[in-house]
């Protein structure tokens, strides 16, 4: 498969993934959101940091 056939999929898995929470519960949402609003640049820097160093360790897992 090429790029322009998984592309799609991935990015369609994220939405379904990123959905969820919000559909299933909208307070719990609202409420992480207004958590999350309140922590420091850097601290969300290392969130997303770590969340790309996961997300690369299992693509190479799944890949490997």
């Amino acid at each position: 498969m090429d790029f322009w056939q998984v592309f799609p999929v991935a990015l369609a898995l994220v939405l379904i993934i990123e959905g969820l929470l919000p559909f299933l519960s909208p307070a719990s949402w609202r409420e992480m959101l207004a958590a999350v609003g309140r922590l420091e640049d850097r601290t969300i820097r290392k969130i997303g940091l770590g969340s790309m160093l996961a997300g690369l360790l299992l693509l190479y897992w799944v890949n490997g």
